[in-house]
């Protein structure tokens, strides 16, 4: 495989998903986009128009079936996820598939079993912030002792608030504003802190501005504190009213020093100062924020599946965040402590 290019076909076109095929046919070393999937007429033409892709399916099996493809993306919808990933891994296919794997904890540990029965096949979940250069070069830093022993992370994402409401509609399979916009804070703080075991979470949250969550038990803004083995914690907040923009941040705090990532949603590093105040302008949404890491992160999936580097990450990360994030979803809507249990 190291020899020639891998072979990939994607299924689901829509925002994130273009993002991920553009790249794919385009900018990805070592790969090439072969096929895409959807069950959307317009956007099989799209790829077929603006990418060049000449293999387009309408069915998720006739991708599967394709002798031309060697790897699967797969960025639909979430409740797809675990089903399509154990379905690739079985048609022999590598499988790279967005977060999160599944809302379930046992449906997450059924792909993991799938994916023991072909270790062969890379099967890899779309943790972007781990390939964000910034994060990258934070986690280093944790690792070769520069911050003592780290015990406290301060993560957040927070989005710039829709007045459409878009994320409304999309509550009632979203799994929650923790599953949604948190499962990379969860995935972050794990990461940085060691992979500690989860113990205990407690979440709150208020709706500030879209009052049709509260049919689905969501919340517009949330706050949450997840307890580790040894000591550690880490709190989550999570936004979907940012009047300015997109806001991802992160800060840990270790024996012998912090480190802080993304403070202040600079899109770039100008600043105005005039009679007006100091301003300068901020991200408008995650694409922005982590143009870098989707591009990077892509390319350790391909470099995976063509045996270069070992998988930079596992399907028991995308467990155990569905783990925490599912706990901290469960005391949001019990207002109370809420057992993690393996």
């Amino acid at each position: 495989m190291s020899n020639s290019s891998l072979r990939v076909g994607i299924a689901g076109l829509g925002r994130l998903g273009k993002r991920h095929a553009e790249q794919l046919a385009r900018h990805t070393p070592g790969a090439v986009l072969s096929a895409a999937c959807s069950p959307v007429p317009a956007e099989l033409e799209w790829a077929r128009t603006e990418l060049g892709v000449r293999r387009c399916h309408a069915d998720y099996a006739d991708l599967l079936a394709d002798p031309e493809i060697d790897a699967v993306v797969l960025v639909t919808p979430t409740t797809l996820h675990a089903d399509q990933a154990s379905a690739a891994l079985r048609a022999g296919k590598h499988v790279f598939v967005e977060k999160p794997l599944s809302l379930d904890v046992a449906t997450c540990e059924a792909v993991e079993a799938v994916a023991r029965e072909h270790p062969d096949r890379v099967a890899m979940v779309g943790f972007v912030r781990r390939f964000d250069p910034s994060y990258a070069r934070a986690k280093a830093a944790i690792d070769a002792g520069q911050l003592g022993r780290p015990f406290l992370v301060r993560s957040q994402t927070c989005d710039q608030n829709d007045p459409e409401g878009f994320f409304v509609r999309f509550a009632p399979s979203s799994g929650g504003i923790f599953m949604d916009c948190s499962v990379h804070d969860i995935d972050l703080a794990r990461w940085m802190l060691g992979n500690p075991k989860a113990l205990r979470a407690f979440a709150s949250g208020t709706i500030a501005l879209h009052p049709g969550l509260a049919d689905c038990g969501d919340v517009d803004n949330g706050l949450a504190i997840v307890e580790f083995e040894g000591g550690q914690r880490a709190v989550f907040y999570a936004s979907r009213t940012m009047p300015h923009g997109h806001e991802t941040t992160t800060e840990v705090i270790g024996s012998a020093g912090t480190v802080q990532i993304g403070h202040g949603a600079h899109a770039d590093r100008t600043e105005f100062r005039t009679a007006a105040g100091v301003q300068h302008a901020a991200l408008p949404d995650f694409f922005a924020r982590f143009a870098d890491a989707f591009r990077i992160e892509m390319e350790a999936f391909v470099a995976a599946c063509r045996g270069e580097i070992a998988p930079p990450l596992t399907l028991s990360d995308a467990t155990e965040a569905t783990r925490i994030g599912q706990a901290i979803t469960a005391s949001l809507r019990s207002g109370q402590p809420v057992e993690i249990k393996s």
